[in-house]
């Protein structure tokens, strides 16, 4: 087979560690009968200070034609937050239905968890995060701006169909794999919103009998991930609370370096897009050390979600290899000294 990828690098570490990441995708297609042409495009902060625009106005349309795209990082220090989530990010997740976001959180043989007692192999969650409303709807605004009287309204928004979607998805996880899953929200206080989500799980968990249903309010849910991860096995959220879980996940799992996520149309209607979880890190952009590992690993997800298992599985699989082995390269998030370069030729190597 054959496939149509966009790249879109970004900022910070991104074009390093996808230009790092993609010779690997490529030889891991290649052994598998895989043909991959990438087409790039250089979006970001850099296009908004010189445009205004972090894309272009067509951009959205040059991108549907895809089967897929592999994201960077999108973020610069002087650029305030919410310019590249609106101008980059959210467009493409809206405008493709990418409604459910997968995060693999997986303690790999041979990296340190910062918790102690926990090994290779004991840690290995599967976060389902809503990806394009709830928290980060674009519903609200400001008034009175600058005067003692100002007001903010920000309001989250959930539909029955994306949530629906991210459950129903999540429960299909589940079955695949120890039958358990936890609902994480926080009904206590956001008594509609919530309870809505709540009700919909409860709804969904009637066709999946044989679904152990666990439910933590969020404050609950992060400190577990803590104290007890190797107890979380699928793990359902809205967009904000599976945001923020995450990032606790990855760091438990040794690193933000090791955090692939999928943004996922589930009606297979527009192209999905993979992304490491760790951001642009401007503080060790152009240092060359950033870990492309996670971008490797998105690939892993990419590949997997277009049907090529064994491309899918080589990729994982080396990654997990290289982690294993003590005498591989490693980038200093991972406790070593070795460039971005030196791990992903390693990576080569062993495919």
């Amino acid at each position: 087979m054959s496939y149509d990828i966009a790249l879109l690098p970004g900022d910070g570490i991104g074009p390093t560690v996808v230009d790092a990441a993609v010779p690997v995708l490529d030889a891991a297609a290649a052994a598998n009968d895989v043909d991959v042409e990438t087409t790039r495009y250089d979006w970001g902060t850099q296009r908004y200070f010189d445009t205004g625009a972090m894309m272009p106005e067509d951009g959205l349309d040059r991108l549907a034609s895809f089967d897929a795209i592999l994201f960077g990082a999108v973020g610069h220090p002087d650029v305030p937050d919410h310019i590249p989530l609106d101008g980059l990010i959210l467009p493409i997740r809206k405008r493709f239905d990418q409604t459910v976001c997968r995060r693999p959180a997986v303690l790999f043989d041979g990296v340190r968890s910062p918790l102690r007692a926990y090994e290779g192999g004991d840690i290995d969650i599967l976060v389902f995060r809503e990806n394009t409303e709830g928290e980060y709807a674009d519903v609200g605004g400001r008034e009175h701006r600058g005067f003692a009287n100002e007001v903010a309204v920000q309001s989250a928004v959930y539909t029955r169909r994306s949530t629906e979607r991210i459950v129903r998805a999540a429960f299909e996880a589940a079955t695949e794999r120890s039958g358990h899953l936890t609902n994480v929200t926080k009904s206590n206080a956001q008594a509609h919103g919530m309870v809505f989500w709540d009700d919909i799980v409860a709804e969904v968990s009637e066709e999946y009998p044989d679904v152990d249903v666990e439910r933590l309010l969020v404050d609950a849910a992060s400190m577990d991930f803590v104290r007890r991860p190797d107890e979380f096995d699928v793990v359902v959220a809205s967009n904000l609370f599976g945001d923020i879980l995450t990032d606790v996940g990855a760091i438990v799992t040794g690193s933000m370096g090791l955090a692939p996520s999928a943004n996922i149309d589930p009606g297979n209607d527009h192209p999905s897009m993979f992304e490491p979880v760790h951001g642009s890190a401007f503080d060790i952009m152009g240092e060359g050390v950033a870990n492309p590992l996670a971008t490797v690993l998105s690939g892993s997800l990419m590949f997997d979600h277009l049907g090529e298992e064994a491309a899918a599985s080589a990729l994982w699989d080396v990654v997990a290899d290289q982690l294993a082995d003590e005498n591989a390269p490693r980038t200093p998030d991972l406790g070593g000294d070795s460039t971005t370069e030196a791990v992903a030729t390693d990576l080569r190597g062993r495919l």
